[in-house]
């Protein structure tokens, strides 16, 4: 947790003082913190204790390199401390922690190293112990003395019963939050200490937190006050201990009361000034205190941790399920088939019929199109970006025109890995629903049987086609040597020896806008800045965008059946009231699953809707 913990006392002569803080470093320690120490350089105790190694060193320094360090230390002057003030000696390295887990380093000292964080830190001493302290709140604590007033509506009956949950608490004792964004947020404790020399028999203290997260430190509120409390109930069981003790010896109340009273300024004892360590009668009280905070900033770094929240699936996601389902259920109905032919006739010889039942589920799949097919060898084509490359701008715009816009492609060459690497690169352009896929025939297949169509170079197109504004056909020649592929497209030589040409009954004029989909495509296709992973999330983003504006107009005009004067308008919001735009939402609303669709419909057909409609 990227926060620092720190012990405040409010001097009787200085006012609030930091004791000992500790934070987290991420980076290597500067030079100066106490990490080039060797192993016989003073004491030195190492444990291990919930993933945490402890590591306190304490280093001798002469007089002049003290001076030095507390020279360059932005806190105050030794002048300016007492006892009460001083946590750690002058030249005291502090103590260090490594965190083996995650390389993480919990540092203590007396005040923060960074003049920035003494300064926040500073503040919130001030604040903990002086302005804020008259204002101490405790949290969950539900109750509401208005009700009545609360029932106009639901956010002032929330506003209520948040402001009811903070109670203000009598006393001066207790946790506090407050903080802005420019200074860190605050969970501060305040807390007495008993000491038989001060004024009233007790010292005042605080235990604070400080970071920049509000939401972090409000839900870790009820952790870190069990903790603090934990840590506080030890402190004051130790000071109760020498109070008692000191009081049993030499009852300082009836010396007070023996003594003459001044009505002036009271002359205070010269031992009034005590130290924490004193007064709890505990040498390693410092060491301890690191330990506890430095466990403090691990575990409450890691009892909250975020989590990937997966929503609905997607259409991809359903489509691809149903077609799963489709092929097992299939895959066992020709199996049951197979099973039945075996029983009638177990004894016959394989026959023709028995082979074409065989094949029967082969063909099948390989004709349906849901993607069962894989590149048998490593891609030709590695992406969008490197296809656009090969075929150049133009080609390659009116290509991924026809494949958005629903029409026919059909690749036409002798390499068959080429053109299944092909129809692998291009349908990454298109929701699952809307690919069918026959990655290579000996003979042309019409438009509604597929809109990926992958032919051998003698197969013969009808005319039709050719001239259809419906199709676009991409021929891959062998290149003449005059005409050879450039090397540096990705330095990939296996598409240098290929000519490819694109043409279309119906060619895609240069000026033409276009649907947006594919304006956002080329767009982050020619950003070199990005990556090919951040173009296929790209690619991603925008196709569930597209998705979403297909599934208002399907529930918008198949569901409800408005009229076509609220269609457009519809198409106007959803900014796809241009005409590529309106026929690639047409084509796409193919692709819709049918989960979707029949969850549509049973919602319209229910009474519920029925009435709420009407």
């Amino acid at each position: 947790m990227n926060a620092i913990v720190a012990l405040c006392h409010f001097c009787e002569l200085h006012g609030p003082r930091t004791l000992f803080c500790t934070e987290v470093l991420h980076a290597p320690l500067p030079q100066g913190d106490g990490n080039e120490d060797s192993p016989g350089q003073g004491e030195q105790a190492e444990e291990e204790e919930g993933g945490i190694q402890m590591n306190s060193r304490m280093r001798a320094h002469s007089p002049a390199e003290g001076a030095s360090v507390e020279s360059s230390s932005p806190g105050p002057k030794k002048s300016d401390m007492c006892e009460g003030c001083r946590s750690l000696a002058a030249g005291h390295p502090g103590y260090i922690s490594h965190d083996k887990e995650t390389s993480i380093k919990y540092v203590s000292h007396q005040h923060p190293s960074h003049p920035q964080l003494f300064s926040i830190v500073r503040q919130a001493c001030v604040r903990s112990l002086s302005c804020e302290s008259s204002f101490q709140v405790s949290v969950m604590i539900p109750c509401c003395s208005q009700p009545a007033e609360c029932r106009e509506s639901a956010v002032a009956a929330l506003t209520c019963w948040f402001f009811c949950m903070l109670q203000v608490c009598p006393g001066r004792e207790g946790p506090i939050f407050f903080g802005d964004e420019q200074h860190g947020f605050v969970f501060s404790h305040t807390f007495f200490i008993k000491d038989s020399l001060a004024r009233g028999f007790q010292r005042w203290y605080s235990i604070i937190t400080i970071m920049m997260d509000r939401i972090y430190l409000i839900n870790s509120w009820p952790f870190l006050l069990g903790k603090v409390r934990g840590i506080i109930d030890e402190l004051q069981g130790k000071a109760l201990k020498v109070f008692e003790a000191e009081q049993f010896g030499c009852p300082q109340r009836a010396q007070r009361m023996n003594t003459a009273f001044t009505p002036f300024l009271h002359q205070r004892n010269g031992n009034a000034a005590r130290s924490l360590t004193s007064l709890t009668s505990d040498d390693n009280l410092w060491a301890c205190l690191h330990t506890s905070f430095a466990w403090l900033l691990k575990a409450c770094g890691s009892r909250l941790t975020e989590k990937l929240l997966e929503g609905a699936p997607t259409e991809d996601t359903l489509v691809q399920m149903e077609k799963l389902a489709d092929l097992e259920e299939e895959s066992e109905s020709w199996d049951n088939s197979e099973a039945e032919e075996e029983e009638k006739a177990p004894v016959l010889p394989e026959s023709t019929e028995g082979r074409e039942l065989t094949q029967g589920p082969a063909e099948s799949s390989s004709l349906s199109g849901c993607g069962s097919w894989q590149p048998r060898k490593l891609p030709v084509f590695k992406s969008l970006r490197h296809m656009r490359q090969v075929l150049g701008a133009p080609s390659f715009r009116m290509l991924a025109w026809h494949v958005l816009m629903g029409n026919q492609v059909i690749w036409k060459s002798r390499d068959v890995d080429l053109v299944q690497s092909a129809f692998e690169v291009l349908r990454t352009m298109l929701p699952v629903g809307c690919v069918r896929i026959i990655p290579y025939s000996s003979q042309y297949e019409e438009a509604y049987r597929c809109n990926f169509l992958g032919l051998s170079p003698h197969v013969q197109i009808p005319p039709h086609v050719l001239s259809s504004e419906f199709a676009v056909i991409v021929e891959v020649h062998a290149a003449a040597r005059s005409t050879l592929h450039p090397v540096g497209c990705e330095d990939d030589q296996s598409l240098s020896k290929y000519e490819f040409v694109v043409t279309s009954g119906s060619p895609v004029a240069a000026d033409r806008v276009g649907p947006t989909i594919l304006n956002k495509i080329e767009a982050a296709l020619t950003n070199q800045n990005l990556s090919v992973d951040v173009v296929d999330q790209c690619l991603v983003c925008l196709k569930e965008e597209w998705m979403n504006k297909v599934k208002v107009l399907f529930k918008f005009t198949k569901v409800d059946s408005r009229p076509k004067e609220d269609t457009q308008k519809l198409l106007s919001i959803l900014g796809a009231s241009e005409e590529d735009n309106v026929k690639l939402l047409k084509f796409w609303m193919t692709g819709l699953s049918k989960t979707y669709k029949s969850h549509l419909m049973s919602t319209v057909r229910s009474p519920t809707a029925s009435e709420s409609r009407n």
